[in-house]
């Protein structure tokens, strides 16, 4: 199975569920204090986001290095 479909994937839709929250974050700040977990909640998706991106950012050179042929 190819990783870099597996990681892809999920990378897209953690892109939408952090835009989501980030849009909720603002709508609720507009109309006043928000709760503490909306505040935070983009965190868990950024996060996410980092680690799934570094991954995809560092494939092709890892596979340069291990002289494989890069699956993208």
């Amino acid at each position: 199975m190819n990783w870099s479909k597996w990681i892809r994937q999920p990378h897209r839709w953690l892109s939408i569920v952090f835009t989501v929250t980030v849009v909720a974050n603002f709508a609720a700040m507009a109309l006043g204090q928000p709760p503490a977990w909306l505040v935070y909640s983009p965190l868990l998706p950024l996060f996410l986001l980092l680690f799934s991106g570094l991954y995809m950012f560092a494939l092709p050179y890892a596979a340069k290095w291990w002289g494989q042929p890069t699956g993208g």
